[in-house]
């Protein structure tokens, strides 16, 4: 049962279109691989951007592991005690357009905490997490990110993947032609190479795997599915947890995870992501519901206005919001 549920036809090289769609997916999930244009085999190679470096130095990736979702276990205060993320003044802009988005952002993640960040369309929320992650599309004007001691902004996209950064998709999108498995085999094996531990196989793989399919409620057969190709909402977020799982990043950053989702799959990703919580790994949420909050329990809620964090308190900020709106508590 085993060979066969793993026995899928080699994977062809992706198409430019397929690539294009692929590095999306790799840019916005902070994945250890190459970025545009990329095809299979420079992906399990984590072949250099192609971006510009602007002459940045050579830069030394903080330590990442790969057991943070071996063992999962309930978060418990008083082990929130290590800094993990800290975000001081950070400034960005539009690259193309030089448009200003963030004008400020401070933040602070420790080890073990859950952060929700809420706020309305337009505040910056996508922008902040996007420019965590190193995406192209914006530029960094001022400020600082700090992540496990070492300097974010020095890093490419691939570079902050490998040192356990993780970004899920708030629209997940397709890649025709590549299946999961091989697909998560692939960026396993990057971080697996970082560490300088030996690849997996495809048969070490699935036995890897498998225990995390039922993790998000998920079926073998999507393993030999194309990425996200004919998923449900509900399907295309339990695979971007499902890559979480995988990856085992320290930090994940979850873009509007509940939206599209009816009541029972939003239980099942917020049960995933719980069940992947452990002392030493920390989640970032961005989310405009209540409901997400009250399946996974935040630590600190961020009220985001025009670029900046406005209000920073408790799961009563939320239900503030749910009462009577962001009037309540905007600034402007």
């Amino acid at each position: 049962m085993c060979t066969q549920l793993i026995r899928s036809p080699p994977t062809p090289t992706p198409t430019p279109k397929q690539s294009l769609r692929l590095h999306d997916l790799i840019s916005h999930s902070a994945m250890a691989m190459s970025m545009p244009y990329c095809t299979s085999s420079s992906i399990s190679s984590v072949s250099p951007l192609p971006f510009p470096s602007n002459g940045r130095r050579a830069v030394t990736f903080p330590e990442a592991s790969l057991s943070a979702v071996n063992s999962p276990s309930t978060t418990s205060s008083a082990a929130r005690n290590k800094l993990l993320l800290e975000v001081k003044d950070l400034t960005a802009v539009i690259a193309e357009s030089k448009q200003q988005i963030l004008k400020g952002v401070n933040l602070t993640v420790y080890e073990g905490e859950v952060h929700a960040i809420m706020g309305k369309n337009g505040s910056g929320k996508s922008t902040f997490a996007k420019v965590l992650v190193g995406h192209p599309d914006y530029e960094v004007t001022g400020g600082s990110i700090m992540f496990k001691g070492s300097d974010l902004l020095e890093m490419e996209p691939e570079e902050r993947s490998l040192a356990g950064l993780f970004m899920s998709f708030q629209s997940p999108v397709e890649i025709p032609g590549v299946s999961n498995i091989d697909f998560l085999n692939m960026a396993y094996n990057a971080r697996r190479r970082k560490l300088g531990l030996a690849e997996l196989g495809p048969i070490e793989f699935y036995a890897y795997i498998f225990p995390k399919l039922d993790l998000v409620n998920m079926k073998t057969d999507f393993l030999n599915r194309n990425v996200n190709e004919g998923f449900s909402g509900g399907e295309r977020k339990r695979n971007e947890i499902l890559q979480l799982a995988v990856l085992g990043a320290e930090m994940a950053i979850l873009d509007e995870i509940d939206s599209g989702l009816d009541v029972d799959a939003l239980r099942d990703v917020a049960k995933a992501v719980n069940g992947l919580l452990t002392p030493n790994n920390s989640v970032l949420m961005i989310t405009h519901y209540l409901r997400l909050l009250e399946f996974i329990e935040p630590s600190r809620i961020h009220i985001m206005e025009d670029g900046k964090i406005v209000k920073t308190g408790d799961i009563s900020i939320a239900k503030l919001l749910e009462a009577e709106g962001y009037k309540a508590i905007s600034t402007s």
